[in-house]
């Protein structure tokens, strides 16, 4: 995702294993997707990493120093492809779990609205 024009991924780590089971998915999508997924995002630093007797996984490094890591452990190159373009498109904030439905600085006087209210 780009915020005011600036993408906010900057680097992606493509970790597998080169005799695992679980990275045979990953080693299909490194033949067949990353070529095309390296020419479509020019702006993106794509990195491979052979990581030996561990689960794949991609590792995603953001503008503002956060960075996200998914397991794509017996994952299909299809579903690693969607996993790839979700950490392109995201803007690495951290995810923040909301206490009330209804967020406001200003809240009501009177209370919040509903559809149960009986006059």
């Amino acid at each position: 995702m780009a915020l005011r024009g600036v993408w906010q991924l900057q680097k992606l780590v493509v970790s597998y294993c080169d005799w695992g089971g679980s990275s045979r998915g990953i080693r299909a999508f490194m033949e067949s997707n990353l070529p095309t997924l390296k020419e479509k995002n020019p702006q993106l630093d794509v990195v491979t990493e052979l990581i030996r007797g561990q689960h794949p996984h991609l590792k995603a490094f953001y503008k503002n120093h956060n960075q996200r890591v998914v397991c794509v452990k017996n994952l299909t190159p299809e579903e690693i492809l969607l996993h790839a373009t979700r950490l392109r498109n995201a803007l690495g904030r951290k995810v923040i779990k909301l206490r009330t439905r209804h967020v406001t600085k200003h809240p009501s006087v009177q209370g919040t609205w509903t559809t149960a209210l009986k006059f």
